[in-house]
């Protein structure tokens, strides 16, 4: 039975992290007031600011078209790796759990720009005189499955070698 399950399986991931990110952008908003800054270590703040684009606040400086655009962004690339997940067998774990954690993070940023028209970010690290943009729960979400993804290509591409090398033997 379990040979036959899908990498749909993993989808509680996408839950796990929808739900963390936004609940940790409601706190933020209860917290704090729009670009309050607290020091936590002398090279992390919690900052709340807005963004009105997506990753660096690319198209942030827009009209408002790029909210409907980056909403569909989303919706299609869920949809896409949701679909993915559904041809995967649940023992293809890297992938399954890097796609669930990119369709969590995308979602809840989705959720957050349709529901505010903007996306919450409050983790900033920096050093000296040079920020990181500040993100979020959900750009941790994405950026940890983009990571798995590669490990996962590299993994597959090191078995495959390996399994050429095999058969030459022969």
């Amino acid at each position: 039975m379990a040979k036959n399950k899908s990498g749909l399986s993993f989808l509680w991931l996408s839950a796990v992290a929808f739900v963390l990110d936004l609940l940790t952008k409601y706190i933020v908003v209860q917290k704090f007031d729009l670009y309050e800054s607290v020091n936590v270590l002398p090279v992390f703040n919690l900052t709340y600011v807005r963004n009105y684009g997506a990753a660096f606040s690319f198209l942030a400086d827009h009209s408002g078209w790029q909210q409907y655009f980056f909403i569909l962004l989303a919706l299609g690339i869920s949809g896409m790796l949701i679909y993915f997940l559904a041809k995967n067998r649940a023992t293809q774990k890297l992938q399954n759990a890097a796609y669930a954690l990119i369709i969590g993070g995308a979602m809840a940023n989705m959720a957050d720009r349709a529901y505010n028209g903007f996306v919450v970010d409050f983790l900033d690290f920096y050093w000296d005189i040079y920020h990181y943009p500040v993100f979020n729960v959900a750009d941790i979400a994405i950026c940890i499955g983009a990571c798995l993804l590669a490990l996962d290509a590299f993994k597959s591409e090191k078995k495959k070698v390996k399994d050429e090398q095999k058969s030459g033997q022969k």
